[in-house]
């Protein structure tokens, strides 16, 4: 049955967070043409090559899928033409698309963004919010253009941080919200009634991918920072300090603003369920960390194991 105002839509992602996007797509009033995602990694400890979660989804819904390794490839090219759409919608694809790439959809291309634009461009919106202690972030559906995350806005929804959340708890909600306002934004624009806001250029910064160099703590920076720095790296790729040559990750903490007169980095109270941490500004209780290599404890069973003298440091101790 042929819907009123119903598109044709090409959809380019890989990730989980692209999932709940394309489901529902595929569960509107629009016709999903195609998808199109990254190649097959390897995608765990054996190195083995798996479909990745896109993929996985496009293939339980019968959706041809393109896995193009250059996007300026003819082949792929021709076939993403061939599939008709009217409309591209990319999620978290992974990969800054080609000019001739945004010019093949009649109505162009459009992005669900993790942040509130024009702040946090980039490749890694959600964390870099929650690193710097952002209060808030949200969702905005842009239209793509040239230069990164910087077309004109369509449609933004706000979610509060809370304190203690991570970027893993508020990146599965935002790929929630981002679902419903990019469908409903869809609605809008085959109906003809979007609104595209340009951006404030002025007003921008930038969410730099993430490195295994990020997470390093730094323990003459305050408690808060630290716990910001904690949360926002996890899943991935974690905040670390070291213990003499042993890395050791801290998964979970809490901040207090309580000072000791003591250097930064140095345990305060290490017994049962506490591990009390010295900082820059206030204390960091830890309440779950894990020893490289090994798996992630509560503190009162990592201490059983290891044993941490009162008064000692944690490294580095950079400012």
């Amino acid at each position: 049955m042929v819907t009123a105002n119903a598109l044709r839509i090409v959809f380019f992602g890989t990730p989980e967070f692209a999932v709940p996007t394309l489901d529902a797509l595929l569960q509107s009033r629009h016709r999903v043409a195609g998808v199109v995602t990254r190649p097959d990694r390897p995608r765990d400890r054996g190195q083995r090559v798996s479909d990745g979660p896109v993929k996985g989804r496009a293939l339980e819904a019968a959706v041809p899928i393109l896995q193009p390794a250059r996007l300026k490839d003819g082949a792929f090219l021709s076939s993403l033409a061939a599939l008709g759409a009217d409309l591209g919608v990319v999620v978290a694809y992974g990969r800054i698309l080609t000019d001739e790439l945004l010019r093949t959809p009649r109505l162009g291309l459009i992005n669900v963004h993790a942040s509130l634009l024009p702040k946090y461009r980039g490749a890694a919106p959600v964390q870099r919010a929650i690193i710097d202690g952002e209060p808030a972030t949200g969702v905005t559906i842009m239209r793509i253009v040239k230069e990164l995350d910087a077309g004109p806005m369509l449609a933004s929804v706000r979610r509060p941080i809370g304190r203690a959340e991570t970027s893993e708890e508020v990146e599965r909600d935002l790929a929630r919200l981002g679902a419903q306002l990019l469908v409903s934004t869809v609605d809008a624009l085959a109906d003809g009634a979007v609104t595209e806001t340009p951006q404030d250029d002025a007003a921008s910064t930038y969410a730099q991918r993430l490195t295994k160099e990020d997470g390093r703590i730094e323990w003459a920076r305050p408690a808060v920072r630290i716990h910001n720095l904690i949360r926002g790296l996890h899943p991935w790729p974690h905040a670390y300090t070291r213990r003499g040559s042993e890395r050791l990750i801290i998964r979970r903490a809490e901040p207090s603003p309580v000072s000791e007169d003591v250097p930064p980095g140095t345990v305060l109270r290490a017994s049962g369920d506490d591990l009390w941490v010295a900082t820059g500004e206030g204390t960091l209780r830890v309440i779950e960390l894990q020893a490289e290599g090994k798996r992630a404890m509560p503190v009162r069973e990592f201490l059983a194991g290891h044993h941490l003298v009162l008064g000692e440091r944690f490294g580095p101790f950079g400012s």
